[in-house]
């Protein structure tokens, strides 16, 4: 095949191979990992429970859809070409609002539309907070008659509030990032979620009065422990606020009550890290524990402080919703099944929720856990493994995760997937910066930013290989995002390490990425640098990709997206600029969408580019 060139500036462009297997069952399989559709978690309306939302992937696209429960009717409610998944329904579940932006730059407003209106309903789409200019999403609450938006842009933070049919008013702004963070059940309160103390990543709150704007709580625990703002109590007058903490190195949970001042920690008896809601009644909370890479579900009571497990699938629950008849909606998946929307009842009867139309995705290997002995302490690993392949070495794909607040867990992933199928062993690495495995290794990668989640994934790479497992020679570094940074840091600053490298919508030059990027990151930089790059110009110097590009040697794929705010396209372009100038082989994908894409046929695309490049590399098939 001819190389294909961008034309912008003569850079060899990724091909996209017509398939990647030649056996026509697994070109089906992999495919259809990605097609089968999906349902998200349903959302009920806060007052009409009978009345829910949820994303679902029926059109080929990620979009938003309306659900009569009692009636059971559904109904796609947004059509865009990039596809739509922020939205939340009015209290009365009256209505849908859902976030516009355009082509994924996550610039937009917030839009209005009757539940159960057809995605092409005429003239039933209406601008939900006209006079506000448009910004980056930070939060949203709705209750009865008031409206409270958050919105980030150049000039910080700011948050309207509106009540009733009265235009929004600006409450709140300043020049460090903060959003919204609940509303009370009987609009009298809200809290804000600040970090004025200069800090985004340990936000504070501050509980204000939605008449007059009057302070009536702040707590903030403090340098290096944030809070956040889960939701009031159920009830109309009902002033308790649950709030997650990490007074003790990880997260868990207290309530404040704002009448009286109080703040009791709940002492759940339970590893890992803790989050939880009301149940409808406000007496009980449903807790989920998530504890090395998989979660579980309990019942507290509130009042004699007794915890009850629930029998729910045993895997990774990504949302699950307490019913007011006690019964609980959770979304579940393993590595080896794909996720389902399930129901479980008050005795314990476990059931499927909604069934997508149209075959079930097929399923995949197991993931095994590994813990490796890295430089900050116990690292722990998922490792999947192609049936079939025995114990001897293979191509082995280390899948960094982004984040980096973020973690690898025992999930469904058909990207995971298909590198099975193409005859690779896949490691996902939760490096220092991880979250799940408590606050101390969360922050640990502010030591040497990059190259401390680098030494981690080093340490279990140089395991796997010297126990007989991993090739050496077909090792292959790939992610997206905080991952896609790794990767081209790591094939950088280690350039004998890598075979081969693929870095999704990376950070590649910091310093111009830190002068584009949306402000919250710029402010979430600064926290993890301690400074802006004025500031701290020798940290952005060495944990920058760029830094390191003239003694690269590892061939790599980029994948970018042109209207991406994350990580935005003019740095990469700097960083292959220099990469092109060194001789070095690299390839590029480039699409016109933000920080990923929420279209099917263009993730496919993406994956079949990846496994493409990386077997040509390797000389397999």
């Amino acid at each position: 095949m001819a190389e294909i060139v961008d034309p912008a500036r003569q850079r060899p462009s990724a091909r996209v191979p017509p398939a990647l297997f030649l056996d026509a069952t697994a070109e089906e399989r992999w495919r259809a990992r990605f097609d089968a559709i999906r349902i998200g978690l349903p959302d009920p309306a806060r007052d009409r429970p009978d009345r829910a939302l949820y994303v679902s992937n029926s059109t080929g696209r990620y979009e938003l859809n309306t659900w009569d429960v009692t009636a059971d009717l559904h109904q796609q409610a947004t059509s865009r070409p990039d596809g739509t998944v922020h939205g939340e329904l009015s209290a009365d579940g009256a209505d849908l609002w859902w976030f516009d932006d355009d082509a994924g730059d996550e610039f937009g407003r917030w839009r209005r539309q009757p539940f159960g209106a057809a995605a092409d309903g005429a003239g039933s789409v209406v601008d939900a907070l006209p006079g506000v200019s448009r910004g980056y999403s930070a939060g949203l609450a709705l209750g009865s008659a008031v409206v409270i938006a958050g919105f980030a842009d150049d000039d910080g933070s700011r948050v309207h509030l509106a009540h009733g049919d009265m235009p929004a008013e600006l409450v709140y702004q300043h020049a460090e990032d903060a959003g919204v963070g609940a509303l009370s059940r009987d609009d009298t309160l809200w809290v804000l979620s600040h970090s004025e103390h200069g800090d985004s990543r340990y936000p504070a709150l501050r509980v204000l009065t939605v008449t007059g704007g009057e302070r009536v709580g702040e707590l903030w625990d403090g340098p290096a422990k944030g809070l956040e703002a889960i939701a009031f109590a159920p009830g109309p007058g009902d002033q308790r606020l649950l709030v997650s903490h990490e007074r003790r190195g990880r997260d868990e949970l207290l309530i404040w009550d704002i009448a009286t001042g109080d703040v009791g920690e709940l002492d759940i008896a339970l590893d890992g890290d803790l989050d939880a809601d009301f149940y409808p009644d406000g007496q009980s909370l449903l807790v989920v524990q998530t504890h090395r890479g998989r979660t579980q579900l309990f019942r507290w009571d509130l009042p004699t402080r007794t915890l009850t497990p629930l029998p729910a699938s045993a895997g990774v629950v990504s949302g699950a919703l307490a019913r007011a008849d006690g019964s609980v909606w959770y979304r579940h998946s393993s590595a080896s099944m794909p996720p389902s929307v399930r129901t479980l009842s008050g005795d314990g009867h476990d059931r499927v929720l909604l069934e997508p139309a149209g075959k079930p995705a097929p399923a995949s290997e197991p993931a095994t856990e590994l813990w490796v002995d890295g430089p900050g302490g116990p690292v722990h690993s998922f490792v999947g493994r192609p049936a079939g392949s025995g114990d001897g070495p293979l191509p082995t794909a280390f899948y960094v995760h982004g984040g980096p607040a973020a973690a690898d867990d025992d999930s469904y992933d058909a990207t995971r997937a298909t590198w099975l199928d193409a005859g690779f062993a896949v490691v996902q690495v939760n490096y220092r910066g991880s979250t799940g495995y408590g606050s101390a290794w969360r922050d640990a990668l502010t030591e040497r930013l990059g190259h401390t989640e680098l030494a981690d994934i080093n340490a279990v790479q140089d395991h796997l290989v010297r126990a007989g497992r991993a090739d050496p020679a077909a090792s292959v570094l790939i992610g997206y995002s905080w991952g896609g940074y790794l990767t081209l840091l790591g094939i950088g600053a280690d350039p004998a390490r890598w075979a081969v490298a693929v870095a999704g919508v990376p950070v590649a030059d910091y310093v111009a990425a830190y002068e584009d990027e949306m402000e919250p990151l710029r402010a979430y930089d600064r926290a993890l640098f301690g400074g802006s790059p004025a500031d701290v110009p020798d940290k952005y110097r060495d944990s920058s990709p760029i830094s390191y590009v003239d003694q690269v040697r590892t061939p790599v794929l980029v994948l970018a997206g042109a209207n991406d705010p994350r990580c935005p396209i003019r740095q990469i372009d700097n960083y292959l600029d220099r990469l092109a100038g060194g001789g070095q082989r690299y390839e590029v994908y480039r699409y016109e969408a933000g920080h990923g894409s929420m279209v099917i046929a263009e993730r496919l695309r993406q994956v079949a580019v990846e496994v493409d490049f990386v077997r040509r590399i390797l000389g397999l098939r």
